[in-house]
């Protein structure tokens, strides 16, 4: 899609950006990881397999992702990390080579904006909203080490404490915001698209 954007002479397609929720949240955030074309990611809700640390010993967890509901999501070669047996043994989030926040930093210095709902409105408690935050704060050196803002709350995941719903830290490269809504990125859409163009430089038509 984004080869065929390329050829239309409407797009500018050094500004083409990638959303996601749930799910798509989690093909959002690997999309733009390793596609460097990608100037800018909104990831929805993403969950496990998302944002979420694929260790931190709270809701949805590897085993989930997994599973036999779940396991056409991801490559063949994330399913060995939630097998009680097989040719490689028992393996677990802890085999892992790599975490969450790792994925995310890869998309620096361009822009990425992480979004969440809260429990109470259907965006449900085990995406785990704190462990995702504290995954971004994890994220964050990346953006300063390559001289971009980050979210302005230091690097320390581990005292790292999801913020008031509604807070704004879209100072940076590198955004996160919870909304007031359940399971959709619909509530912080115009917060992200206000913080592209004033991160691009670029006002928008009303």
């Amino acid at each position: 899609m984004l080869d065929y954007l390329g050829t239309r002479p409407e797009v500018d397609v050094a500004h083409v950006g990638i959303e996601g929720v749930s799910r798509w949240g989690k093909a959002a955030l690997v999309t733009a990881a390793l596609d460097e074309r990608f100037a800018m990611v909104l990831i929805g809700s993403s969950g496990e397999g998302g944002v979420k640390p694929h260790r931190r010993n709270f809701g949805e967890q590897v085993e989930n992702l997994t599973s036999i509901g779940e396991y056409r999501w991801m490559a063949g070669n994330f399913l060995k990390y939630g097998t009680e047996r097989g040719r490689l043994g028992r393996k677990t989030a802890n085999d892992l080579p790599i975490e969450s926040h790792e994925l995310l930093a890869l998309v620096a210095p361009r822009l990425a904006f992480v979004s969440y709902g809260v429990p109470e409105q259907g965006d449900a408690n085990w995406l785990d909203q704190q462990g995702s935050y504290m995954a971004t704060v994890a994220a964050a050196r990346a953006w300063s080490l390559l001289g971009r803002r980050d979210l302005g709350r230091g690097t320390d995941y581990r005292s790292a404490m999801l913020p008031p719903q509604g807070t704004n830290l879209l100072d940076g490269e590198l955004a996160w915001r919870q909304h007031e809504g359940g399971h959709t990125d619909g509530l912080n859409m115009a917060y992200f698209l206000d913080w592209v163009d004033r991160k691009i430089g670029r006002g928008r038509h009303r």
